[in-house]
């Protein structure tokens, strides 16, 4: 089975049709002939087996938008229909002269933006979903709309996607989230369920007895055409994930932070076990304690919250934790301390009790935000990281500073080695450092990218090795004495924003700007 996609690239510049192997997800071809976006101004025929285009001709008529959907015959492969902004056009390929026609489909007075397409087995008729919350049958030999439903109530925020099922009838979803069973010339509602986010793809499962549901909030649903329920098989984040941890000693579970939420994820199963809803805010930073009992959390907002694990109920909330948002934290091994770093770039120590939550001490070092914060074993010392070029070891005991690491360039990550006599640090000048802890000295500096910055690191429990990542898109296992890369792993499209080693070292999960988590063995 190959798979086609259309790339967007800058003005001027050739946007390829990229042609795909999907089961062994392998390239087979570029097609290279638009320029900036592959859209639905033209419509252009290609050759496969030539990789070369056969003929083209524009999409839509002058009077009329742009073309939005294509859907091919399932029967003829000289028959294809498009249809877009005012516009409905079945298509028949002349091999002989290599020109395609185009027939105008006669829709009356309705005049629609078409989003989505579906056409029968046999070829007799299209359905056609629109902006407008109906549905269009179209007959496509007399090119004519047949039916157009429902009549009193129309779906709410478009038709967004169309199936049609073995079993018969025809499956809708819409922009609302809500899936709906349809059935009869006027498209009467039989049954109906709802999902989390506007509906984008409705796919047939191979035993016809299931299908899927796409959503644009990064959820996968399974439902059978016999219960019509929805069940979640598979969910992401939809903005970029700021932060990833891993509970103490827990491999299986580990805890992702993004705009809006919290997730839990169980990593036997890839699948996610809790999702923590505060609307209109964006976490930048979490943290679990070290029994376990609670989940601590940085946000935009300037507000630290703290939830449940099992559950998810908030337990408590620092107000006005940070003038400028709480851009990092961390917890003490005893679990009765918070640490946490702002976007002004102060450090706050916050004595947290049963019932009360009291701010012990305020450390004043650092001119930019706070990106990193790192406390050793014994709760003594700690280790923050800013973009002012700044990296600061703290006595936590006095509340003082030791020493003051300063280099020419922002801060985004750190870790300590696990002797703790050692940290490395790495940020936007792409250099990774070893420096002692003792004096603040730097003992070694290795290139860690040749293009970008390093956004996040993590250190294996032996101290053997450590992994990076950042907006190379790269991640990469580094031998820590010799400070070469052992492996690199190639799978992100999006920035890299922050990445950790399981505490089995078993494998590694990344998080990036544009929502992905992936999991390396």
């Amino acid at each position: 089975m190959d798979v086609a996609s259309g790339q967007v690239t800058c003005i001027g510049f050739k946007a390829d049709i990229i042609l795909w192997d999907f089961p062994k997800q392998e390239l087979l071809a570029r097609l290279s002939l638009h320029k900036g976006k592959v859209e639905g101004l033209s419509v252009m025929v290609w050759d496969v087996s030539k990789r070369e285009v056969v003929c083209g001709s524009p999409a839509s008529p002058r009077s009329a938008g742009n073309a939005n959907v294509v859907m091919c015959s399932s029967c003829r492969d000289e028959m294809f229909v498009t249809a877009g902004n005012f516009t409905i056009r079945v298509w028949e390929l002349d091999t002989a002269t290599k020109k395609i026609h185009p027939s105008e489909c006669y829709a009356g007075q309705l005049r629609r933006i078409t989003v989505c397409v579906q056409m029968t087995d046999d070829d007799d008729d299209f359905y056609l979903g629109t902006t407008s919350g109906d549905v269009l049958k179209v007959n496509t030999s007399s090119k004519v709309v047949t039916a157009c439903g429902p009549q009193q109530k129309k779906f709410s925020m478009g038709v967004t996607a169309l199936l049609l099922p073995k079993t018969g009838g025809l499956i809708v979803g819409t922009g609302e989230g809500t899936v709906a069973l349809c059935t009869g010339s006027d498209f009467q509602v039989k049954k109906r369920m709802r999902v989390e986010g506007a509906v984008t793809s409705l796919t047939c499962r191979g035993r016809d007895d299931q299908f899927f549901i796409g959503t644009n909030k990064g959820q996968m649903y399974r439902s059978a055409y016999a219960t019509f329920k929805e069940e979640l098989v598979a969910a992401c984040h939809t903005e970029a994930v700021n932060d990833i941890v891993f509970p103490e000693g827990h491999s299986d579970l580990f805890i992702t932070c993004s705009t809006n939420d919290i997730r839990v994820w169980y990593t036997p199963e890839r699948l996610e076990r809790l999702r923590i809803t505060v609307p209109n805010v964006t976490c930048h930073a979490v943290e679990v304690t070290r029994d376990g009992m609670v989940i601590v959390s940085a946000w935009n907002d300037g507000k630290i919250r703290a939830f449940v694990p099992a559950t998810g109920e908030p337990m408590y909330e620092i107000n006005n934790a940070h003038n400028l948002g709480v851009t990092a934290i961390a917890a003490t091994s005893d679990c009765k301390q918070i640490i946490s770093g702002g976007g002004d770039g102060q450090v706050r120590i916050w004595n947290i009790g049963e019932k009360t939550q009291k701010l012990r001490e305020v450390l004043k070092e650092h001119r930019g935000a706070v990106s990193c914060i790192k406390i050793n074993k014994n709760d003594k010392e700690g280790v923050t990281a800013s973009l002012d070029g700044t990296c600061v070891i703290w006595d936590l005991v006095r509340y003082v500073r030791k020493q003051i690491i300063l280099d020419n360039t922002l801060f985004k990550c750190m870790c300590y080695h696990p002797g703790e006599y050692q940290i490395i640090t790495s940020g936007t000048d792409r250099k990774i450092v070893y420096w002692e802890v003792l004096d603040g000295s730097a003992i070694r500096e290795v290139q860690g990218s040749l293009s970008s910055s390093i956004n996040g690191m993590d250190i294996t429990s032996d101290g053997a090795s450590f992994v990076t990542g950042g907006d190379d898109h790269l991640v990469k296992l580094w031998d820590y004495k010799e400070g070469t890369v052992t492996h690199v792993g190639v799978g992100h499209s999006g920035n890299i924003t922050r990445l950790k080693i399981c505490p089995a070292n078993k494998y590694i999960v990344s998080v990036s700007a544009d929502g992905a988590v992936l999991i390396w063995k």
